[in-house]
C-alpha cells in the first residue's frame, strides 16, 4: 500500500506547498504499491524554474497514444515544476501527504474515477501533490530506516526520500522523534494494512 503516513498528524494548512507534481517518471503504477510516489516520502525540489511555462502537455504519456496523424490528439496537461525523493545529505523540503498514482487496485486509471482517487488520498501523475514543511506526523515503518528512539533528531536515509536517525545537533537533521510505538498486524483476524512499528516525528 502507497501510505506510508499514518491517519495521526497535526499541521497548519498554511505550512503545506501545493506547488510542485512528482517527477512523471516516479509515480506509482498502481495505488497498491509502494515507491517514491507514496505518502509520506520526504521530497527536495528538481525543477523550480518559474520561467518556464505554467502548464505542460503530453499526447504519448499517461493517456497512452493519442496523436495518431490526421484523427486529431487529447492532451494530457502537467505541472512542470516537480520535485524528487530526497537525498542523503538533503534538507528536504518537506514529505507528500498523497500518493501519486495512475491506476487503482484494479488497475483501472484513476483518471476516470476522481472519487475513487480522493478515497485512495491520490493525486494524478504531473498534478500538485501537497508537501507538508511543518508539523506533527505519524510515520510508518515503510518510511524510515533503522531503530528510532525518543529524542533522535531525523536525517534523510541512504534509501532516498526516507529518514533514518541522526544526532539532534547534526547539520543535516530536520526533525525530531517524539513518539514510537507498535500497532497489532491483525484486529479481529483481518490484516491491518498499518500494522507494525511506527514513530511520531515533528519537523520544523
Amino acid at each position: 500500500m502507497a501510505l506510508r503516513l499514518l491517519p495521526f498528524r497535526q499541521y497548519d494548512e498554511q505550512d503545506v506547498v501545493n506547488m510542485f507534481a512528482l517527477e512523471n517518471d516516479l509515480a506509482l503504477s498502481s495505488s497498491t504499491d509502494d515507491g517514491v510516489g507514496s505518502n509520506g516520502v520526504f521530497v527536495s525540489i528538481s525543477n523550480g524554474d518559474f520561467n518556464q511555462e505554467v502548464i505542460t502537455y503530453d499526447g504519448d504519456g499517461y493517456l497512452g497514444k493519442t496523436n495518431y496523424p490526421f484523427v486529431g490528439s487529447d492532451m494530457y496537461p502537467s505541472n512542470p515544476l516537480t520535485v524528487a525523493a530526497a537525498a542523503d545529505g538533503e534538507i528536504p523540503l518537506g514529505l507528500t501527504l498523497n500518493q501519486t498514482a495512475k491506476t487503482d487496485e484494479n488497475g483501472e486509471k484513476l483518471l476516470y474515477n476522481t472519487t475513487k482517487k480522493e478515497e485512495l488520498q491520490a493525486v494524478l501523475p504531473g498534478q500538485s501533490v501537497p508537501i507538508a514543511t511543518k508539523g506533527i506526523f505519524t510515520l510508518s515503518a515503510a518510511a524510515y530506516d533503522g531503530a528510532m528512539a525518543v529524542g533522535t533528531g531525523i536525517a534523510i536515509s541512504e534509501n532516498a526520500g526516507k529518514v533514518t536517525g541522526a544526532a539532534p545537533t547534526d547539520g543535516t537533521a530536520f526533525g525530531t522523534v517524539i513518539g514510537t510505538g507498535s500497532r497489532a498486524d491483525t484486529n479481529g483476524g483481518l490484516t491491518d494494512q498499518f500494522g507494525g512499528d511506527y514513530i511520531i516525528v515533528k519537523l520544523g
